[in-house]
């Protein structure tokens, strides 16, 4: 197994590491919360290489799910969420 690759804001708290075999494996605060094969795990790194760090960790979310659900994607705009 490779090393696991954090970068330097893991805001969200997820990381990855490619496996001998191809395999990537997300971590989410150093927990296995998906783990991807052939074709989708080829298209997950040339995703991470293209972007940047913030990318990475919506990308990784939303591949494990962890990701704004229902009505918290309109929370930020309620008035009593803004500043």
């Amino acid at each position: 197994m490779t090393p696991v690759r954090e970068g330097p804001g893991s805001a969200l708290g997820f990381t990855y590491r490619v496996r001998k075999n191809g395999e990537v494996q997300i971590l989410h605060l150093g927990r296995v919360a998906s783990t991807l094969r052939a074709s989708d795990a080829v298209d997950f790194l040339t995703e991470i290489e293209t972007g940047d760090e913030s990318d990475a960790q919506q990308l990784m979310a939303r591949i494990t799910g962890n990701y704004k659900r229902g009505n918290e994607r309109l929370a930020g705009q309620h008035p009593r969420n803004r500043r």
